[in-house]
């Protein structure tokens, strides 16, 4: 590791601890969603980037998160500390359950399975009121850890440093965003993580080299609705309310232009994508008025620009904004630059060692 390296990802830190500091309420706001928002894109990295393993179905363990929470937290008025996890866990069991298809299914059929996964959870949320409200939805509990209480109103004051209810979710996102990213990062360096890359790769490569596939492509999909279900659970408490409608499939497709966008197969291109992609509303509400913008909805304007992105990065730069950066580094390094300050993960997207193979 560099000595650059490890500074700059302190410099980084530093940043996102101020940060709430020097933004209005709607800004906070804002950035607290792309945190929670980077927690779940992370783990279709890990699926889609390090694996190979096509989803579209990602809406689905976000809202199975998000209803664990729901009813835990809800219905028996259990602790976040109980809750938050215990939606990780069943959306992991809910993977581990999808998994299997992943061993006889690959690229666009998988694809189709796993937004099958999407309509069937729009059928049981829509229809099984007791979990998810009904049409109408329901209310999502705030976070609470014994003593501290993150419903809206609240504060917690540290040494005269008030932190309100949106800071206490931007904390609480990035320290979760902060522990899953050094996770993968380690995973991905490992005996795990070089499996699933083989797997990625060449399937039949990997399994004369010995690569056990199925339980690597079954860790890829319980590790990545994990993540998943504790964002969707993140998400629906910082929300406090959410109907059915909201884990549609154009929420997979807004995770995976955060991939594609920010570099899939690499940890820091979960957050930079999900920067672009999850913040991109507000910025086009701050810069398009509504009446200067021909009756067409924000939304809709949003869902362009997703496909835009897509296709931009898809053709000039596949390998997303971290790609992006690794050029600007390699040519600062050419023109006498630090050289040796530039992180393994730009060098091995360069390489082309962090492809994705789909």
């Amino acid at each position: 590791m560099t000595r650059a390296k490890p500074a700059a990802v302190l410099a980084v830190a530093i940043v996102a601890i101020a940060l709430p500091f020097g933004l209005d309420a709607f800004q906070l706001t804002t950035a607290t969603f792309v945190l929670i928002a980077a927690i779940g894109a992370l783990g279709l990295n890990v699926l889609t980037g390090y694996t190979g393993q096509i989803s579209l179905g990602h809406a689905f363990f976000l809202a199975v998160g998000a209803y664990t929470a729901a009813v835990l937290g809800g219905n028996y008025h259990l602790t976040a500390a109980i809750w938050l996890p215990a939606a990780g866990v069943v959306a992991a069991l809910c993977g581990a359950l999808v998994g299997p298809t992943a061993l006889r299914l690959r690229g666009l059929y998988l694809a189709i399975v796993t937004i099958g996964l999407v309509f069937i959870g729009q059928h049981v949320w829509f229809n099984v009121a007791s979990i998810s409200g009904g049409p109408g939805g329901r209310s999502f509990p705030p976070v609470t850890f014994g003593p501290f209480d993150f419903s809206p109103g609240q504060q917690l004051t540290l040494g005269g440093v008030v932190i309100d209810h949106n800071g206490l979710y931007y904390y609480l996102a990035l320290i979760i965003l902060a522990a899953a990213m050094a996770f993968v990062w380690n995973m991905v360096r490992g005996r795990p993580g070089r499996a699933m890359q083989a797997v990625r790769d060449r399937e039949i490569a990997a399994a004369i080299m010995g690569v056990d596939l199925a339980r690597t492509k079954m860790s890829a999909f319980v590790i990545s609705s994990f993540l998943t279900g504790v964002s969707g659970a993140l998400y629906a408490s910082f929300l406090s309310f959410a109907t059915p409608g909201q884990w549609s499939l154009l929420l997979s497709v807004q995770y995976v232009a955060a991939i594609i966008v920010g570099g899939i197969g690499t940890v820091w291109g979960a957050l930079l994508g999900s920067t672009v992609i999850f913040a991109l509303p507000a910025v086009l509400q701050s810069l398009i008025p509504q009446s200067s913008s021909g009756g067409l909805p924000i939304d809709d304007i949003t869902s362009i620009a997703y496909g835009l992105l897509i296709i931009v990065f898809f053709v000039l730069e596949p390998r997303g904004v971290v790609g992006l950066g690794a050029r600007i580094a390699s040519l600062w390094s050419r023109l006498g630059g630090e050289g040796g300050g530039v992180s393994q993960e730009p060098r091995a997207i360069e390489r082309g060692e962090a492809t994705w193979a789909g």
